[in-house]
């Protein structure tokens, strides 16, 4: 068997045959050599392919993170905000705590305390890694937790507080119940009755017979009748502690179990009973003591 292969040329009609000899081994490595630079080309144009490709993606890589990063420092601006606005929520809860520390008649309510706590503050995280914005937006975001439960917590003790303090005032007996003269001040006085001094526990305020008396606050109406020095008489329990005491009545308006409201008509003056002239007694009782009712009138 030949090892060679045998080309014949034959360039025209009038020209011999020209035969070649060519060896099957040569043939054999051009064809693995042109088979070895085809795999060689593809790869290279799908090395090509996968680099663009590669380059395209971390383009879009780079674009996402400049985005992201961007987000991220947006988000840590507004929680840092956000901890501004609860810092100003802080001392107005403060404040707020400061009034009503004031009108609460003594009545201690412990004052709000705090500030920013500069250490968490995201501001200071923005020129740093994504790692550490992460990490300092999560404290940020845990710290804002916690002051607004605390916040939460404050205002409801202020609401109670308050609805408190709102009872209080309408259980204060803060209403004249009629217009008219002082003509017998709490405290010691002469009699008009007898030689001597007495102690009046109330206020004697001279008015026309009839005139109609209110009632300075919120209350139940838990005495009511007839006595022959108190005349026609009223009382009236505010709660809180606070009473009131109405004597010499021509008429009562309301009856023993009712309930009443500040400024409304519960009785008419009069001059039944122990009186020389028509008049209201008044008094104020606190945890069942006569005491000046000028200390709550205005």
């Amino acid at each position: 068997m030949s090892d060679h292969f045998t080309l014949m040329i034959i360039p025209n009609r009038k020209s011999g045959v020209r035969k070649i000899s060519i060896p099957k081994v040569f043939i054999r490595n051009i064809l693995i050599a042109s088979v070895v630079v085809i795999f060689a080309t593809l790869y290279v144009v799908y090395d090509y392919a996968s680099i663009k490709r590669d380059r395209a993606e971390l383009a879009r890589l780079r674009s996402q993170t400049k985005e992201q990063s961007q987000q991220l420092r947006d988000l840590g601006l507004k929680i840092d905000e956000f901890s501004d606005r609860m810092e100003e929520l802080r001392q107005v809860d403060r404040k707020l705590r400061v009034l009503a520390y004031e009108t609460g008649h003594g009545k201690k309510l412990q004052l709000g305390i705090g500030g920013p706590d500069n250490e968490n503050r995201i501001n200071n995280l923005l020129n740093k890694d994504h790692d550490k914005i992460i990490a300092g937006m999560r404290k940020g975001i845990e710290k804002l937790n916690e002051d607004a439960t605390e916040r939460e917590k404050s205002f409801n003790e202020l609401l109670v507080f308050l609805h408190e303090q709102k009872s209080i005032l309408a259980s204060t007996p803060s209403l004249w119940p009629v217009t008219g003269w002082i003509t017998s001040e709490f405290g010691t006085r002469q009699s008009p009755f007898r030689s001597g001094v007495e102690f009046h526990k109330g206020l004697d305020i001279s008015t026309r017979f009839g005139k109609e008396i209110i009632a300075p606050a919120d209350g139940l109406v838990v005495g009511s009748g007839y006595d022959s020095q108190d005349g026609n008489f009223l009382k009236i329990d505010h709660g809180h502690g606070f009473a009131t005491a109405y004597l010499h009545l021509s008429r009562m308006a309301v009856k023993q179990g009712a309930r009443v409201k500040k400024g409304q008509i519960i009785g008419y003056v009069g001059d039944t009973g122990r009186s020389t002239g028509s008049h209201l007694h008044y008094s104020v009782l606190v945890n069942n003591i006569q005491v000046n009712p000028r200390r709550y009138l205005r």
